[in-house]
């Protein structure tokens, strides 16, 4: 049945660290914030913080022991749910707030991570990588038809989800993500594109590779 969460609840998953732990759940499995902490490079109280949080709003729930569980150690895994957020128009100004940050952060992290998998090498660049999938197309729908086709969507990868006893020791945990909308009126002007721009010299000086300073594990 589909989720969809308070604003409270939002505002707890609309997190960078959050979306981060929830992203290592859902793609390695259960894990204790001491292992979640050395992954994602925080302090173990920092991360059993974020996991509380999480735990409040049903996005993660305890659970038993993984592999090598042992003692009285704390395992915890994202909750496997339909979640859906606020329609845009029934979204007041900071709902939309919350929403637009979340899905900042999501939207980052899928390319961060497609631009890892494009330079993977060895055995990373084999026939997974040949075999994956991606396609971009346009269609012609009516409002009705294209929420028909994000049901349908769902619905098909419903199909393939099956409880761990029943997965192929050869599959792995695969991301997948759909994203549909309209194209802008002809005559909008959507700004100049960042990659066109006259100001934008490849042969700068400028060292793209500069960043901000990493953030001190006491600010999480």
């Amino acid at each position: 049945m589909p989720y969809t969460p308070s604003l409270d609840g939002l505002k707890a998953l609309a997190h960078p660290r959050r979306l981060q732990i929830m992203e290592r759940l859902a793609m390695y499995g259960p894990a204790t914030s001491a292992t979640l902490a050395r992954a994602l490079d925080l302090n173990t109280g920092a991360t059993s913080y974020h996991l509380r949080a999480l735990a409040r709003f049903g996005f993660v729930e305890e659970t038993g022991g993984g592999e090598g569980a042992h003692g009285r150690e704390r395992w915890w895994r994202a909750v496997s749910q339909d979640l859906r957020l606020p329609p845009r128009s029934q979204q007041d100004p900071e709902t939309r707030r919350v929403v637009d940050e979340m899905n900042r952060l999501a939207y980052a992290s899928d390319l961060r991570l497609f631009a890892w998998l494009q330079g993977a090498q060895g055995e990373e660049a084999g026939a997974w990588l040949d075999a994956f999938p991606y396609s971009r197309g346009t269609i012609r729908l009516t409002l009705d038809e294209l929420r028909d086709l994000f049901e349908d969507y769902i619905a098909l990868l419903n199909r393939y989800k099956r409880p761990p006893e029943q997965t192929p020791a050869d599959a792995r945990t695969v991301l997948t993500r759909f994203l549909a909308f309209p194209a802008p009126d002809p005559d909008t002007d959507l700004g100049a594109d960042p990659d066109t721009r006259p100001d934008a010299n490849p042969d700068s000086d400028s060292d793209p590779s500069a960043g901000p300073d990493r953030r001190s594990k006491k600010e999480d």
